[in-house]
């Protein structure tokens, strides 16, 4: 339900009315929790910075931000990764995987071989055409990041990623007990 929510957040973000950007946090009122008030804040802060990359990506490299993060993760494993490994990673489906990885197998940035270890399984890794291409990619997502940012302090960035570390903690101790569904307390309206 997350993805699809984000999903329709980003659709929502993107066809803003006669041009104007449609902000997330519109949908709430100073009556909502503070908590829903936030989580909409950072979804929005999220989904604007992601529609500046895609956009980027398309405009300066003519890519799209999947195959951007499939050639991310494989950067980072210069000898390759399972398929699975590479779908895991990527919180996508195997089929998805493929797919990008045909696109990029076709124009010579990957190259798909035998798993050593099991036959049954297929490796993919980076051509070193595929690897240049991905460093200049990176290190204009690294400039973009870096201007998204640029309204904050030193310090107020430090500030936000301890607050982010403190939340995705939580969260993970929430999820760390599930097996399916978390063990949600009851909803209180408190802000």
């Amino acid at each position: 339900m997350a993805s699809s929510l984000a999903m329709r957040a980003r659709t929502l973000e993107a066809n803003g009315l006669n041009g104007t950007l449609v902000d997330l946090e519109t949908r709430a009122t100073k009556g909502d929790h503070q908590a829903l008030r936030l989580w909409l804040r950072l979804l929005s802060c999220t989904v604007r910075i992601e529609n500046h990359v895609r956009g980027g990506l398309r405009q300066d490299f003519e890519t799209t931000l999947p195959r951007f993060d499939l050639m991310a993760q494989l950067e980072r494993h210069p000898a390759g990764l399972r398929m699975s490994e590479v779908s895991k990673r990527l919180m996508v489906s195997g089929g998805n995987v493929t797919g990008i990885t045909d696109q990029l197998e076709r124009e010579g940035l990957v190259i798909r071989t035998l798993d050593r270890s099991d036959r049954r399984a297929l490796t993919v890794k980076l051509t070193e055409t595929g690897l240049k291409r991905f460093r200049e990619m990176a290190a204009q997502h690294e400039l973009w990041i870096v201007e998204f940012f640029r309204g904050l302090s030193s310090e107020e960035k430090q500030v936000m990623f301890d607050l982010l570390q403190k939340l995705k903690s939580h969260l993970s101790s929430l999820g760390a007990a599930r097996s399916g569904s978390p063990k949600l307390p009851p909803l209180h309206r408190r802000k």
